[in-house]
């Protein structure tokens, strides 16, 4: 892994990746990338036109192999709608679901369903869409290159925060950060109980999860605009003072997402400073984010949220 870098990618000729929040930052980014090593690449968008403006851009800078797919992860009816044209426009074979949208430290605020908008957005929504393409991934699967699920985590899992039995902060003070670290972990958990059952039934599929360090991406800016016009201002500067280039965080996904050498149930992040910033390494997960019993609840609870069938079962 020492020095991996976007020219180690593998052609990636042949093959279907579908990335989540394209628009901007780490996946608009990967798609780019992508499309530049002949991948044909599904990028989704909330926003109808700033879809089309980053389709625009990742067939300018990266290759003629991309299309548009609207999804909103915090409408489960947008979810399912976006699964059925994924599946038809691929002819139900789809190679690396890279599920890297998110939302960041928002206020109070509600999903379409009713979750709250972090875990529902950055957990729940890619839960359903990843169980709801699960079909398409098996097709496209072999013993020899098996698909993957790549779920994007962050070093905020580590504040905990999660709570399965009060996912949407009904019995607790809500607090953005404790929101969006409880959505993180939750990512992390879901990612390996998925690979864990993907094993059991001998899929050929991988679940691998990754996370970019502090990568200045439009995370924390829009996060800040939230909270008043001065903080929005500041994340800038902010941002490049402690945080290294989208360019470099956008390598331990890839890599995830492409090298010969990842196994399942691998996290994957970069390799120096706390994990902060470097070349993809493999990355230490929290006590919480190995506890096997926690995933297996957080499975369970988000099949009832959800109502989609878990698959793997």
């Amino acid at each position: 892994m020492s020095c991996w870098s976007l020219e180690h990618i593998p052609d990636q000729s042949g093959r279907t990746v579908l990335v989540t929040g394209a628009t901007s930052g780490l996946g608009l980014a990967s798609a780019i990338a992508l499309a530049g090593c002949g991948a044909r690449v599904l990028l989704t968008a909330r926003d109808r036109e700033r879809g089309k403006a980053a389709l625009t851009r990742v067939r300018k800078e990266g290759g003629p192999g991309a299309e548009l797919i609207e999804l909103d992860l915090a409408d489960l009816d947008s979810v399912r709608n976006a699964a059925a044209d994924v599946r038809e426009r691929t002819g139900n074979a789809l190679h690396v679901l890279m599920n890297n949208a998110g939302v960041m430290g928002t206020p109070p605020r509600f999903t379409v369903d009713g979750f709250e908008l972090q875990i529902g957005t950055n957990h729940l929504g890619h839960a359903a869409l990843t169980w709801l393409l699960m079909p398409a991934l098996r097709a496209a699967g072999t013993p020899q290159r098996a698909a993957r699920v790549v779920t994007l985590s962050s070093l905020a899992h580590r504040g905990g925060g999660l709570d399965v039995d009060d996912l949407h902060f009904a019995r607790r003070r809500y607090l953005p950060s404790t929101a969006y670290s409880a959505s993180k972990l939750a990512n992390l958990l879901f990612a390996t109980e998925l690979d864990r059952r993907l094993r059991a039934e001998g899929a050929d599929v991988i679940s691998v999860a990754a996370h970019p360090g502090l990568a200045d991406t439009d995370l924390l800016g829009n996060s800040m605009r939230l909270r008043s016009r001065l903080l929005g201002a500041l994340s800038g500067p902010i941002n490049k003072l402690i945080t290294q280039p989208v360019r470099a965080g956008m390598l331990p996904q890839l890599y995830a997402a492409t090298a010969a050498q990842v196994r399942g149930g691998d996290y994957i992040g970069p390799d120096r400073l706390g994990e902060t910033r470097g070349h993809p390494g493999a990355a230490q997960p929290s006590a919480a984010a190995a506890d096997v019993v926690l995933a297996r609840r957080l499975w369970e609870r988000t099949a009832a949220a959800t109502s989609v069938q878990p698959d793997p079962k």
